[in-house]
């Protein structure tokens, strides 16, 4: 298997964050949003996007925003806060925010995400897309999530899952970054060695009392957490 060989945890220069906001995510945002909404739809008396309630959902690494923004286009009744250590990416964020018409739904703030303030249990969705790998100590993330999920609210976090070897890293990066710049395929290629395996993630979430079943691999190169918690 190879081995995790970390990232830095921050990407905060200006030139991280143009290229990292300029990288086509689209079809990956918007499966993302499609099954968290699916998700969601599935289990009886859980968060409702669409008919009533006014769901509160923290984005964890929000980055750029754009899965934010993804899902208030989807969802008009949800208010999303978005936190990210990375100030550049935060900056860019803002202004897709602004040009997304949604700056009184989507607020941004910096913040460790694996220290964050918010009190216990203030969110009805807490949903985080590909900060795992970035963190040498992804328990302490995983903490805050579970932390600041409401009785009965969703948590829905999907990252890269690393492969088990350097040529299907090379296979990956061929085939959904391909025509990126070289810098482009550097982060994403480095990404993947940082990623954690589906043991890895499901011996997390047993250290915090969430069922292990909760993580699936769902493609060849992401793993998934989705589960409401109790009541």
């Amino acid at each position: 298997m190879l081995p995790r060989t970390l990232e830095p945890e921050v990407m905060d220069t200006l030139q991280e964050a143009i290229d990292y906001d300029a990288m086509n995510h689209r079809e990956v945002n918007r499966a993302f949003v499609d099954d968290l909404l699916a998700e969601a739809a599935r289990t009886e008396g859980g968060v409702r996007f669409y008919d009533k309630g006014n769901p509160h959902v923290l984005d964890v690494g929000t980055g750029t925003a754009q899965i934010p923004i993804e899902l208030c286009r989807r969802s008009a009744i949800c208010h999303v806060t978005g936190v990210d250590l990375a100030g550049e990416m935060l900056q860019l964020g803002r202004q897709n925010i602004e040009r997304a018409g949604l700056i009184n739904r989507v607020r941004l703030e910096r913040a460790d995400a694996k220290d964050l303030t918010f009190p216990d249990g203030t969110y009805d969705v807490v949903m985080s897309n590909s900060i795992v790998h970035h963190i040498a100590e992804p328990l302490k993330v995983l903490a805050q999530m579970v932390r600041l999920l409401r009785p009965g609210g969703l948590l829905f976090v999907r990252d890269l899952l690393r492969p088990p070897d350097v040529e299907t890293v090379e296979q990956i990066v061929q085939t959904y970054a391909g025509e990126e710049n070289p810098h482009q395929q550097k982060m994403f290629r480095e990404s993947l060695h940082a990623a954690l395996t589906l043991d890895d993630i499901r011996g997390l979430l047993s250290d915090l009392n969430v069922p292990p079943s909760w993580a699936e691999q769902t493609s060849d190169r992401h793993w998934t957490i989705s589960g409401h918690s109790e009541r």
